[in-house]
């Protein structure tokens, strides 16, 4: 039984799957959660949520229409750029009235059919169960292509990040990297909305990444960490959902619950090295201040 369950497709999709969505998500997640753009991440849930029932009921790939409708949300959120600050509440209305738009449109999708129904869920609560290879083809395509035009910007985006009044000062495109950035997340949510649903894609997109920058300020070693944290919680996530704990839970429950408590734990160590510092080192601040 075991040699079966370790050998059957249905779960080698999965982790690769998995893999492909927490590598991703590690990676803009750590930018992300620099930026504190973590509102940002559940805003193109929400949009793509919208985009992938109205893409099923005209009868497009729904992956197709959460990278169109994203993209252009993407596009309107640049162009406002920091106007786009202490505008939470009318960002918030826009997004309410996507998710709606998206309720509706899957209530319309639903009446034709039971499955459609179903299919609706598992784009809100993902089924990493029900993972293709068209599907995993289609999310590396995007995972790769977002990868690769973070590559292109991570220096001037990193530099934005940190210092924003001395990047602009350095004349660095903040309007055009923030867009830039935005299309890349995107782009990102789409593609692990495919895989393991909306509710799932906002823990790996954040909690990993938030995790890493709470125990090392390097960039270098955070994106490991964060990569390495959702990789890791995703995988024990299905280890426990196949092998089953006192009853068996769904595995979005398993990895958003262990994200959680990575990231519980890592303000634990967090405020423990800071004690461990002050206590080796009392004149440490004073000095560097």
């Amino acid at each position: 039984m075991l040699k079966e369950l370790l050998t059957s497709q249905i779960i080698a999709h999965a982790f690769i799957g998995g893999a492909i969505v927490a590598v991703v998500a590690g990676c803009v997640g750590y930018f992300l959660v620099l930026r504190a753009q973590a509102f940002a991440a559940e805003a193109f849930t929400d949009i793509g949520f919208a985009g992938a029932t109205g893409a099923a009921l005209l009868g497009v790939e729904s992956l197709a229409g959460m990278i169109i409708l994203s993209l252009l949300a993407a596009a309107g959120l640049g162009i406002l750029g920091n106007r786009v600050r202490g505008r939470d509440v009318e960002i918030g209305m826009v997004l309410c009235f996507a998710l709606g738009l998206g309720v509706l449109f899957l209530s319309i999708y639903s009446r034709t059919s039971a499955l459609h129904s179903l299919s609706g869920i598992n784009i809100l609560f993902g089924s990493m169960l029900t993972i293709n290879s068209k599907d995993i083809l289609l999310a590396f395509a995007s995972c790769a292509t977002a990868v690769g035009a973070l590559s292109i910007v991570h220096r001037p985006l990193l530099f934005a990040s940190v210092d924003p009044a001395g990047a602009e000062a350095r004349g660095v495109p903040m309007r055009a990297l923030s867009a830039a950035f935005l299309a890349i997340l995107a782009l990102t949510t789409a593609a692990c909305v495919l895989l393991v649903g909306i509710l799932l894609t906002a823990s790996l997109l954040i909690a990993p990444a938030a995790a890493a920058v709470n125990l090392t300020n390097r960039p270098a070693r955070a994106v490991a960490l964060s990569v390495a944290t959702a990789v890791g919680v995703t995988w024990l996530g299905l280890v426990l959902t196949f092998a089953g704990t006192i009853r068996h839970l769904p595995a979005g429950f398993y990895i958003s619950a262990l994200a959680a408590l990575t990231y519980g734990a890592s303000l634990v160590l967090r405020k423990r090295f800071r004690t461990m510092r002050a206590f080796e080192y009392p004149h440490a601040d004073r000095e560097t201040g």
